[in-house]
């Protein structure tokens, strides 16, 4: 077994020492699976949901319908469960909250494994599920980075923690799998979850986990080992911050870019994505994003640019860090 490895068993046994339930998830090494999130599994899946038949995932349009029932279909296939009700996925939003940007009906899906000591504690992993739908000529943007990467990243992550759940080993508290609609227009549908109808309540949420771009390399990355931009990490948990740092450590050790993360960066990427409607609640956050492209929000964003080696390492450290936060003694302290 490898040392990071050894490591990150330590980790989850000083996080979780007590009583004979929790002394019992100390001989769980998550490595077992994460290795279940592949690079196959992510490839037929975003070839499929980044294709044309889905035209582009625009809000409230056809193939925007066709994603959510994608999304719907693999929790169902894993018998992973939804917290609105039995069978139902959909947290249904109205077309007249868009406020004009478009005219009709859309929807957030939400899955999730509940947690076996503090289920009312929840760890909110998030991706959009929408894309901009069909370009003047006709040509379809397929968004398979952006953010077709992130969401089948949350399927796999849902799918792992399924894996450990089947064994035995449910985690200590919930954790949520949200796929928002809407982000392209104005990140409405994450607005929607938090400001209208948050299905947990905000006070309970530990943290969200947002994964907006994972797939692909940047100018300034490339030819360079496996890397990820962290944006709002320290922003409002300098806790988070370090679990982050230490889990990335202690498992699959990616370079971090923190550019993005800067106060005064001119992008604002850190109010650009859904992560921003968790904290502005103060719920801590982190932003994981490849930075953009040159196919960014065009038909030229296709499946088959996608590095499906580094979106598997990049999926992977998500969900250690999901295991890491769902599963310590203590939720992480907001400053």
């Amino acid at each position: 077994m490898k040392i990071m490895h050894i490591l990150l068993i330590i980790v989850l046994a000083l996080s979780n020492c007590g009583g004979s339930q929790k002394q019992s998830k100390t001989t769980v090494n998550p490595e077992v699976y994460a290795n279940t999130i592949t690079v196959t599994e992510l490839k037929d899946m975003l070839y499929t949901y980044a294709s044309d038949a889905y035209e582009g995932r625009k809000t409230g349009e056809e193939g925007q319908k066709k994603a959510v029932n994608f999304i719907k279909a693999h929790y169902v296939a894993n018998n992973i469960v939804s917290p609105i009700a039995e069978g139902d996925y959909f947290q249904e939003i109205p077309a007249d909250y868009f406020n004009g940007r478009v005219d009709k009906a859309s929807e957030n899906v939400i899955a999730y494994i509940k947690g076996a000591e503090l289920p009312d504690e929840v760890v909110i992993i998030s991706a959009h599920l929408d894309h901009i739908g069909i370009a003047g000529n006709g040509a379809i943007n397929n968004g398979a980075d952006d953010d077709g990467s992130g969401t089948v990243g949350i399927l796999e992550i849902a799918e792992a923690f399924k894996e450990a759940e089947k064994d035995g080993f449910s985690p200590k508290r919930s954790v949520v799998f949200l796929h928002v609609t809407a982000e392209e227009i104005g990140l409405f549908g994450s607005r929607y979850y938090a400001d209208v109808e948050p299905v947990f309540p905000l006070k309970n949420t530990v943290a969200n986990l947002n994964i907006d771009m994972i797939g692909r390399v940047d100018a300034k990355h490339e030819g360079q080992a496996n890397y990820l931009y962290l944006i709002g990490s320290d922003r409002l948990s300098k806790e988070l911050h370090a679990v982050s740092d230490s889990i990335n450590k202690a498992t699959v050790n990616l370079d971090f870019d923190y550019t993005f993360n800067a106060e005064n960066d001119p992008n604002r990427f850190y109010y650009r994505s859904d992560h921003y409607n968790f904290a502005k609640h103060n719920i801590p956050v982190i932003f994981y994003f490849n930075g953009t492209h040159d196919d960014y929000h065009k038909p030229s964003d296709t499946p088959d640019k996608i590095n499906y080696g580094f979106l598997e390492t990049r999926t992977r450290l998500i969900f250690y860090t999901a295991w890491e936060l769902a599963n310590r003694e203590e939720r992480v302290k907001l400053d």
